[in-house]
């Protein structure tokens, strides 16, 4: 019988070796908070040395904002999967790239089916590391301006998510809605005004504010009150 020594190690392309650490940042900004996030701490987590995780990226800046990207890139699009823009338009006034269209089947559902899922999603219990990362990254971003330039991309992008289900509701009538993107905007705030409140006062925002976004949203849509409420069961 012959004995088999220890498999080979299967060394990682660059490209999958960084993959790899911004995801695992990413996971570490999520659950634990992006100052949790340090080339020692995500070389740990890899089993590595930190010079590895160094040499992709030297400043921990840079690491942080991707991690932070990657994070809430991954959430929107389970939460709002992107909606193919309309012939002739770029679907966005912010410029900035374009993501996979449609992934999540969106539009199979239509613009009301898409907007009662994500509302449903956002207001569960699962969304509350989410809520906690904007507020953490907005608060690092004010000294921190490679994070910064990732957050106002984040904000432009997600706006836009909105904004493109906003318009295809208006073309099949489900909405109506004079200007797509500020609305998209509007209903964002709420979100975010609301998620504000995640790290106090949760005793005290559970009953005032649960629905206050999706109420806003139903304003904004010439929706009537419950319209974008998700069907029981």
């Amino acid at each position: 019988m012959t004995s088999r020594g220890p498999g080979k190690r299967v060394r990682k392309t660059p490209v999958e070796r960084r993959h790899e650490i911004v995801t695992t940042a990413a996971r570490i900004g999520l659950t634990e908070g992006l100052e949790c996030i340090t080339l020692r701490r995500v070389a740990e987590e890899l089993g590595v040395q930190s010079g590895l995780v160094g040499h992709y990226f030297p400043a921990a800046d840079k690491l942080v904002a991707e991690a932070f990207t990657s994070a809430t890139m991954t959430e929107l699009d389970g939460l709002l999967p992107e909606w193919p823009a309309r012939p002739g338009t770029t679907g966005a006034q912010d410029g900035a790239q374009d993501g996979a269209e449609d992934p999540g089947g969106g539009a199979a559902r239509g613009p009301l089916g898409a907007l009662r899922r994500f509302f449903g999603l956002i207001s569960s219990d699962d969304f509350d590391d989410v809520s906690r990362l904007w507020l953490n990254a907005r608060h690092l971003s004010r000294y921190r301006p490679v994070l910064r330039e990732h957050v106002v991309e984040q904000e432009l992008l997600w706006c836009r998510r909105i904004e493109r289900v906003v318009a295809a509701g208006v073309e099949t009538a489900d909405f109506r809605c004079g200007d797509p993107w500020a609305a998209a905007v509007r209903i964002l705030v709420a979100i975010d005004g609301t998620s504000a409140y995640i790290n106090t006062s949760e005793e005290h925002r559970a009953g005032p504010l649960t629905g206050v976004a999706r109420a806003v949203a139903e304003t904004e849509l010439g929706l009537p009150a419950g319209a974008l409420e998700a069907a029981a069961g």
